[in-house]
């Protein structure tokens, strides 16, 4: 589980290194990661380690690098 956690940190990190930041709901489509449990554990991997921002914007989250 923590190598699969690791591994969707770093499509998250990609995704959000192109960008100005993204919801969660843009973020699961462009990291293609099919299970939105699966996207919270890559995010809480990058939460713990400092490297994203979470928000919450019109009642999304929304996420980008810090």
């Amino acid at each position: 589980m923590k190598e699969k956690a690791g591994e969707i940190a770093g499509k998250i990190w990609v995704a959000l290194n192109e960008t100005e930041g993204l919801t969660a709901k843009q973020l699961k489509k462009a990291t293609k990661v099919s299970a939105e449990k699966d996207l919270y554990l890559g995010l809480g991997w990058l939460l713990r380690e400092d490297k994203v921002t979470v928000s919450e914007v019109e009642g999304e989250l929304f996420i980008k690098l810090a």
